[in-house]
């Protein structure tokens, strides 16, 4: 068992360390080709895939896919199971508090929405929401799943997550706090499924849903429908200045998501990386 750990903890931290250095370096070859929305979702991505991508090749003589990426139709029903949860917990937290009167639409003055930003958005979106997935619910943390249970490993590398949005833009205790129970939720959807399809369309399902409402993301303003939504409830409710991820609201709405998860009809596939390892 010693040597097991000892092994396990050799290869997390060359991932780890592979993760941080490509971080460092995609963040600063990309800042001068795009602002911090390419920055740091295609930065993200990449330094995600090719950690991944080196880690399976040299501690698992295998291919990049086995990290919960292989595609089968279970997998495209696990992806669209996905999207219909994240797109439905993001309309709840627009759709009631308009229809109760706690929030209304107000143009934004001098927009100019086009079908080009639209587009352009979803797609760094997409890659924000795929890298944050492999490089959270990855490598690493598969591993760390096949060794030391999923207690062990969904809780801690969950406290990384919201550690890791401690620098976004108006950031709150109670965003943080959000922000780790949605590691929790995306932990166990991965644990549901067994592959990275069902994580990253609840992910991108949520975080595409919001700016499209005009809704802050994580205290970003992404200017998509020409309009934005202003709250009539206080920040504790709405998030505030970080968006519906800051407030209670959205503590319930991931209530909502966890029983989604318990009762949805999730196609199980059997992970690679989280198997028995013969002692050495």
């Amino acid at each position: 068992m010693p040597s097991r750990l000892s092994g396990t903890a050799v290869r997390v931290g060359v991932y780890t360390l592979f993760v941080l250095l490509g971080l460092m370096v995609f963040s600063w070859v990309l800042s001068f080709a795009g602002g911090y929305l390419i920055s740091s979702a295609l930065g993200v991505f990449l330094a995600a895939l090719l950690a991944n991508a080196f880690s399976m090749w040299v501690f698992e003589r295998t291919h990049l896919a086995n990290i919960g990426l292989t595609w089968t139709p279970g997998s495209v029903r696990n992806l669209l199971l996905g999207l219909a949860g994240g797109i439905g917990a993001a309309a709840l937290i627009v759709v009631v508090p308009l229809a109760a009167g706690l929030a209304e639409f107000q143009p934004v003055p001098g927009s100019d929405p086009h079908w080009r930003t639209l587009l352009f958005v979803s797609g760094a979106l997409l890659f924000g929401a795929a890298g944050e997935e492999m490089m959270f619910r990855g490598y690493g943390f598969q591993v760390l799943l096949g060794v030391l249970g999923p207690y062990a490993t969904i809780l801690p590398v969950s406290v990384l997550f919201a550690i890791a949005h401690t620098e976004n833009l108006n950031v709150s205790t109670l965003g943080l706090v959000n922000t780790g129970l949605w590691g929790v939720l995306l932990g166990l959807a991965f644990l549901r499924s067994g592959d990275l399809w069902l994580p990253i369309g609840l992910h991108f399902g949520w975080n595409w849903t919001l700016p499209l409402f005009g809704v802050k993301l994580s205290g970003f303003t992404m200017d998509l429908a020409g309009h934005a939504m202003r709250w009539k409830i206080g920040p504790l409710w709405s998030g505030g200045d970080y968006g519906p991820e800051g407030g209670l609201l959205t503590c319930a709405v991931l209530v909502l998501l966890f029983l989604f998860l318990w009762k949805a009809p999730i196609q199980r596939h059997v992970p690679f990386l989280v198997r028995p390892r013969p002692e050495a």
